[in-house]
């Protein structure tokens, strides 16, 4: 488990902000094995799940706002210049960007299920000076999401959270299949309504 699980046994709910912020900004961090691992602790009540959760969603809600606005301040070049100490990939900010194109807003709720992306997505936002306030609803709302789901799976997992881990690695194209499939049907949706809106106009 290494540096992060000792980090988290010394400081506790201000170790789940720091390591979380961390990994959604980029850093090589296993971000739901952690969230996994918190929910096998709470289930051994090692941690309060309200504040073990209100932690992680602070967390994850200041990695991809930091994100974000390093998108706004120093642009594309930025990132794919030190994009690769960050473990980020041209190919991966190209994947991003024509998802982000295809589907609209609705990539930054789908986007913390998709390893790699997520990491991407805020920036993206902040390159293209999306509107902060439209993208807080968005991101903030996949924050809650992704918290609670991979917490929920460490209590209903237990002692076995380990398992986690195995089962992301295989299934990853699986997962990020659905969640492109939930983003297709968002983006569907979020076309519809721009269009009829428009029609009214």
């Amino acid at each position: 488990m290494g540096t992060w699980y000792d980090f988290i046994s010394q400081y506790g709910y201000i170790a789940i902000i720091v390591i979380l912020s961390l990994g959604i900004i980029g850093l090589p961090i296993p971000d739901e094995v952690i969230l996994t691992y918190l929910g096998y602790i709470i289930s051994m009540d090692g941690m309060k799940f309200s504040i073990t959760f209100v932690a992680a969603l602070i967390g994850a809600v200041a990695g991809i706002s930091i994100s974000y606005f390093l998108g706004v301040k120093l642009g594309e070049p930025f990132i794919r210049r030190y994009g690769p100490k960050l473990f980020i990939s041209d190919k991966t900010i190209d994947r991003t960007n024509r998802l982000f194109r295809k589907y609209g807003p609705f990539v930054l709720i789908i986007s913390y299920f998709i390893p790699g992306i997520r990491h991407v997505a805020a920036y993206v936002g902040g390159i293209t000076k999306y509107s902060f306030k439209r993208f807080m609803i968005f991101a903030y709302v996949g924050a809650l999401f992704w918290v609670f789901t991979f917490i929920a799976i460490g209590r209903r997992l237990g002692e076995n959270w380990g398992l986690i881990s195995t089962f992301f690695h295989q299934y990853i194209w699986l997962i990020g299949g659905l969640a492109l499939a939930l983003a297709a049907f968002g983006g569907l949706y979020y076309i519809y309504r721009n269009h009829k809106f428009n029609n009214i106009l």
